[in-house]
């Protein structure tokens, strides 16, 4: 499989990690999961995200899910692999171990202790040397992270580290910083690089819009986020907002803090994706009421779905 690079374009679905009823990896479900999303049309995958739960992998585990997706996937698709980690050393440990397996390349977001310019260009500086020639996505996601990086910085950070090739933009909002950021490379001011999405395809149909080359997100009906890139790509924007507007109840319910993964899981094993819609713990459970919410958003997503053909 080629390496990761500027180019970048399409749906890097974020994988969950399945696991069975007492909390297990679930490798079988993992190669039915691999399976669904390419079936979906998923230009890339992506790995031990913070939707895959992956600090509350070990880290022979962590290597055991790469590995498998790495086998299913054949080099049909681009995998990246999340390698976020409180020091240097176990970011490199990782890295190493997944580019060697056969990863495109790796998603690092900043240090939550970050806080001036200078010391987010100084990290990802740091992580570039740590990496030396493995290409990277930084992760810009500051709700989650709590740090919030500017566009100049990114800009400055593009400038000057050749292997970050995707920016994975997850600020909200951020629609203004996409088109700055965009704005900066059209003007020859920095090298233009992929810019992927997140936050599960809200905002989808206006980050295309602003310069965003497609998602790198969640969500339990994939094909909603490949469909508006499509039709976005060929030019039919109301078509790319219709479909959208099909799937948006369902998306902005799945968006909810602490439970959205669970929501995520459940719709999967219920599409037959996974066998168990279970999470590792620690984690919460979805209510009867939650579930009786969920049932009948799919029942009306259907029916919009069928109205628009």
């Amino acid at each position: 499989m080629a390496l990761l690079n500027e180019d970048a374009k399409g749906v890097y679905v974020i994988a969950v990690t399945p696991f069975t009823e007492t909390g297990a990896l679930d490798l079988d479900s993992t190669d039915r999961m691999v399976d669904f999303y390419l079936e979906k049309g998923a230009t890339g995958l992506t790995l031990l995200g913070m939707m895959g739960e992956a600090p509350k992998l070990a880290a022979p585990e962590s290597i055991a899910v790469v590995r498998r997706v790495l086998a299913r996937t054949a080099g049909r698709v681009p995998v990246v692999v999340g390698v976020s980690a409180p020091g240097f050393a176990p970011m490199k440990e990782l890295a190493d171990a997944v580019m060697d397996l056969g990863a495109a390349g790796v998603m690092v977001a900043p240090a939550p202790t970050l806080r001036t310019d200078d010391q987010i260009y100084a990290y990802f500086e740091t992580t570039a040397e740590t990496l030396g020639r493995t290409p990277f996505v930084l992760q810009d996601f500051p709700l989650a992270v709590g740090v919030q990086i500017a566009p100049g910085v990114i800009n400055r950070i593009v400038k000057a580290l050749p292997t970050c090739v995707m920016l994975k933009h997850e600020d909200w909002p951020g629609l203004n910083k996409i088109g700055a950021l965009r704005a900066a490379s059209d003007k020859g001011e920095t090298r233009r690089i992929s810019i992927l999405c997140g936050n599960g395809g809200v905002f989808l149909p206006e980050e295309m819009s602003r310069g965003a080359d497609g998602a790198m997100t969640g969500f339990a009906y994939p094909e909603m986020m490949v469909d508006v890139v499509k039709a976005h790509v060929a030019g039919d924007v109301e078509r790319a907002h219709d479909i959208f507007d099909a799937y948006l109840p369902l998306a902005r319910y799945e968006q909810q803090p602490v439970f959205g993964l669970q929501i995520r899981k459940y719709v999967l094993a219920k599409r037959g994706v996974i066998a168990s819609a279970a999470l590792r713990k620690p984690a919460g459970k979805l209510s009867a009421g939650d579930i009786a919410d969920i049932e009948r958003l799919i029942a009306r997503q259907d029916r919009r779905l069928a109205e628009i053909g």
